[in-house]
């Protein structure tokens, strides 16, 4: 559905919500070349895009307030990929997704 998602719509990234947020992180992670990380504060959401190049962050419902969702959001959809240094663990992440799928197109 991710996948489907994002190459149907055009989107560049996402916000998932479930419960905790762990098992649609876990979902959208085995779709090749999506990055999804679980966030409870802005710190993360921010550095996981930044750092990391996530195109989707995930939070539960039942973990964090509306409040806080939107701050969350607002850090993660505010930030963007740093590349430089993080562009060595952004490709090592792709070299491993190679090794495990065979080399594809995102």
């Amino acid at each position: 559905m991710t996948r489907q998602f994002s190459r149907a719509r055009g989107a560049d990234r996402g916000v998932l919500i479930c419960g905790t947020g762990i098992g649609i992180s876990i979902s959208a992670n085995k779709v090749r070349g999506i990055r999804a990380a679980v966030c409870s504060e802005p710190f993360t959401a921010r550095h996981t895009r930044e750092h990391n190049g996530s195109q989707i962050i995930a939070f539960g419902a039942f973990v964090v307030a509306p409040e806080m969702a939107f701050a969350i959001t607002d850090a993660f959809l505010g930030a963007e990929f740093k590349g430089g240094i993080y562009t060595e663990r952004f490709n090592l992440i792709k070299r491993i997704e190679d090794e495990e799928y065979g080399p594809g197109d995102e």
